[in-house]
């Protein structure tokens, strides 16, 4: 695929906004909290903040600072040697009470500490007044670790907030928009103020408002100190997630969105089996070697290749060059870009093993760690990849591919709707059910009523009813994206105004490429990639701002060479076919679409006194926020929009990273594994 060929880093990124300040920041504020408190101390942690604390800082930084040992936040006794005891946790009721049981139970031990809790990312009201009920606030310090945006890729930014969605839409919380205001007006401080913001969705709207309240101070402070030789930030593009529910139900198809699919992403890191992430051992012995240490090293008995130990593995493009390549290419182009860098590390292999002068020597000893280093990388994806094929292969996986597409064409629902319903005995995951349930009511503005009756006691009864309370979330009129079809004349009028417009979004904003070769081939060249011929709505909407021509046809198009053309010659072509981006002007030619879909729209210009007049060639980025998290396909799919534009970077910024399987087990309250496992890294 084309597409896949431009690796993400590099000559293509041309002038990104460095976002490893924020990663340092986080840092030193942390070290500045745990400094406050004088003396050996004693960790305790909000296992949920593991993950993200793992990507700003290490175990030995932590130990460097005084850290003594470190326990997780959990209901019990806690028995510390140190005097003093820091608790790191969001500000929720059930952890202020275990925190405040912990303080109870060593005042009847008769044990001294010195408490101090720091609250992720702000002080909360409530806290204190937990804390007075239970009889405890004067034994407490309590303070703010403000752990805001953490960078995740070189263009991707996310607070890292767990069940955002079902936060906002199932539980009427509103904090995280609050929390993302303060982490958009400090990036604001950062790097500039945003001269325009620009959104769509109730949500949306709510956090500009927010911003544009707060911003005046912020946008004084930043003139006065702006960040030197930053590039200019031209404007900020907020989608509230509610605004473009069909996306993330879908199954990704990108290798990183499949490999969270399938394996599951958590915080940047995946869990494998240890034998894919340390280098084989030499010998005939080597298939059996990988896993017989995992046997020997445990007091139970022999087990199956499955029960393998496993580790955390982050994944990331500063150790592994390769991810980068990989990480946004359809997954069915994987295979050949695999054995292209295989074919490649061979030949150089070859060519260094020929050298006969000392001098050709030092160079090939030079390059030998990059090559070793290359060749593991090689190695842990073309393993990830081979656990990923037999899973793409499956009757069930293929099937609901399959239902996936003949919805999102409208075609034969109720042959669709059946198919579900086999799925379901046939034992297919719960996660995969609904996501195809929520899917045919989303695409289809509903689902006849008798056949939702029918498939969501199917549910229940192969389930479990302890799943009800999830069906009836998905159906309240806040979410609303499981309803029936027609609405019964009892349902409030806010709900038929959330029915998504799908079939006239489908063509006016191209979301479906026609199942012919012609467009086929097409495929590579628009953002529809990512879904083999699906265009995420939220993708498309930004193109809507600052794309415009993308939306009505393939931008890459003018790119395409004779077929009889070099490779190197395709190259050039592409390196010099972009476009030079045009200027941010809202959702002008688009208002007739944007006017259809439900929630409000935003458009607001900040004044902002530029000391330098832009330029035409001036490079500028484009901050893309989203409200309630984002997929890993819609950050492949804007990354291609990027690379189509000359002179205009995307800052993807989020909530956090969903998925549908993800989305589904947050609003049940299922928690996700692997959490905890996170704490090697911490």
């Amino acid at each position: 695929m084309p597409s896949g060929d431009h690796p993400t880093s590099g000559a293509d990124v041309d002038v990104q906004l460095d976002v490893n300040i924020l990663k340092e920041i986080a840092k030193k504020d942390l070290i500045d909290a745990l400094n406050s408190v004088n003396g050996a101390k004693t960790l305790v942690l909000d296992a949920s903040l593991a993950g993200p604390l793992g990507l700003v800082t290490e175990v030995s930084l932590l130990k460097h600072h005084g850290v003594d040992k470190m326990f997780w936040l959990e209901p019990g006794p806690l028995t510390s040697s140190t005097p003093n005891i820091v608790y790191i946790c969001r500000p929720r009721i059930s952890y202020v009470k275990i925190i405040a049981d912990h303080i109870k139970r060593h005042a009847k031990e008769s044990r001294k500490h010195n408490y101090t809790i720091l609250l992720v990312p702000r002080i909360s009201t409530l806290v204190s007044r937990i804390l007075e009920e239970e009889g405890v606030l004067g034994d407490v310090t309590i303070a703010s670790y403000n752990l805001q945006f953490i960078p995740i890729a070189e263009d991707v930014i996310s607070l890292e907030h767990e069940n955002a969605l079902r936060e906002l839409w199932v539980d009427g919380d509103e904090t995280v928009i609050f929390d993302s205001a303060q982490a958009l007006l400090a990036i604001q401080k950062l790097y500039g103020p945003f001269p325009q913001i620009i959104g769509k969705g109730d949500y949306a709207q709510r956090l500009a408002t927010l911003l544009t309240r707060q911003s005046p101070k912020a946008a004084n402070n930043t003139r006065e100190e702006p960040l030197s030789g930053s590039p200019k930030i031209d404007s900020l593009i907020i989608l509230d997630r509610r605004v473009d529910m069909i996306t993330p139900f879908l199954t990704q198809l990108t290798y990183e969105g499949l490999v969270d699919e399938l394996v599951g992403i958590k915080n940047s890191h995946v869990e494998l089996p240890v034998s894919l992430l340390t280098p084989p051992t030499a010998g005939p012995s080597n298939p059996s070697s990988s896993s017989s240490p995992v046997a020997g090293t445990s007091t139970v008995p022999v087990v199956p290749v499955k029960k393998e130990t496993k580790k955390k593995h982050h994944l990331t493009t500063t150790t592994d060059p390769l991810f980068a390549e990989l990480r946004d290419l359809n997954f069915s182009s994987v295979g050949k870009k695999l054995n292209k860098v295989a074919r490649r590390l061979d030949e150089d292999y070859k060519t260094n093993l020929q050298t006969k002068t000392v001098a050709q020597l030092r160079d090939f000893v030079g390059k030998l760690g990059g090559l070793q280093t290359e060749h593991q990388a090689l190695r842990l994806h073309t393993a990830l990849s081979e656990m990923i094929v037999p899973l793409t292969r499956t009757d069930i996986f293929n099937k609901s591919l399959e239902i996936q597409q003949n919805l999102l064409a409208s075609y034969e629902v109720t042959a669709q709707l059946n198919a579900i319903e086999d799925l379901i005995a046939q034992g297919a995951e719960m996660q995969i059910v609904l996501r195809l349930l929520c899917l045919a009511s989303l695409t289809g503005g509903g689902v006849k009523a008798k056949n939702l009756e029918n498939i969501k006691r199917e549910i229940l009864q192969a389930y479990g009813y302890e799943y009800l309370p999830l069906l009836l979330s998905l159906s309240a009129p806040s979410l609303a994206v499981l309803l029936p079809n027609p609405l019964p004349p009892s349902t409030p009028s806010i709900v038929a105004g959330l029915k998504f417009p799908f079939i006239q979004l489908r063509k006016s904003l191209r979301l479906l490429i026609d199942d012919n070769p012609e467009a086929l081939d097409e495929i590579e060249n628009d953002i529809s990639f990512v879904y083999s011929g699906y265009a995420p709505i939220s993708v498309r909407l930004v193109q809507c701002i600052a794309q415009k021509g993308g939306v009505i046809s393939n931008p890459a198009e003018k790119e395409k060479v004779s077929g009889d053309a070099s490779n190197a010659a395709n190259q050039r072509k592409i390196s010099i076919g972009k476009v030079q981006a045009h200027p941010i002007v809202g959702w002008k030619g688009f208002e007739d679409v944007i006017s259809i879909i439900p929630g409000r729209t935003v458009e607001i210009l900040q004044k902002v006194s530029n000391k330098v007049a832009p330029s035409p060639s001036m490079e500028t980025t484009t901050v893309v926020f989203f409200l309630g998290g984002c997929t890993y396909t819609e950050i492949a799919a804007l990354r291609w929009v990027g690379r189509q534009n000359k002179g205009r970077n995307f800052l993807i910024a989020t909530t956090g990273i969903i998925s549908g399987a993800s989305i589904i087990d947050g609003i049940a309250g299922i928690s996700s594994t692997g959490s905890k496992g996170i704490s090697a890294n911490v």
